[in-house]
């Protein structure tokens, strides 16, 4: 085996992953087959429940991935500063809110193309959600999101 034949290694965020990403970046992880057979499409981790602050960074990514977004579908009780709309780069993207509590994100491009992503919460400790996110973006995950986040102890009730 030469060192061309090396798989790479896997790099690792470090623990404050938080503080070590500049302001204004998404953390986020993106299934990277086109199949899109597993339960999610990917995972976000945002720094806060404040969405105003939040979603810019995180659309900004997605549309950097995706093309433009259409709709955000949130759950209205797990987030503070819901707006309805918001502009990024010079297009509106509707947020549609939703008493759901499923630990989700929706992700709405053009007519019926949705994207379905894992919210780990900002609080949860950086080895769950690395774990959680790794776990969301696999291509064969039939885990829905609340469950990742309950088996890699990232969920509302594991860190208070």
């Amino acid at each position: 085996m030469t060192s061309s034949d090396t798989p790479p290694v896997p790099r690792r965020l470090p623990s404050g992953v938080h503080e070590a990403v500049r302001p204004g970046c998404a953390l986020l992880r993106l299934e990277t087959t086109a199949s899109r057979e597993g339960v999610l499409d990917g995972a976000w981790w945002p720094r806060s429940r404040d969405m105003g602050a939040e979603l810019p960074a995180l659309l900004s990514a997605l549309i950097a991935h995706l093309g433009p977004v259409a709709r955000v579908g949130l759950d209205t009780a797990a987030w503070e500063g819901l707006p309805t709309r918001i502009l990024v780069d010079d297009r509106v993207v509707h947020i549609d809110s939703f008493p759901v509590g499923d630990d989700t994100v929706l992700i709405t491009r053009g007519d019926r193309d949705i994207f379905s992503l894992l919210v780990v919460p900002p609080d949860a400790a950086p080895d769950a959600a690395r774990t959680a996110m790794a776990q969301a973006v696999l291509a064969d995950n039939i885990s829905q999101a609340e469950q990742i986040l309950i088996d890699t102890g990232s969920g509302r009730g594991s860190s208070g």
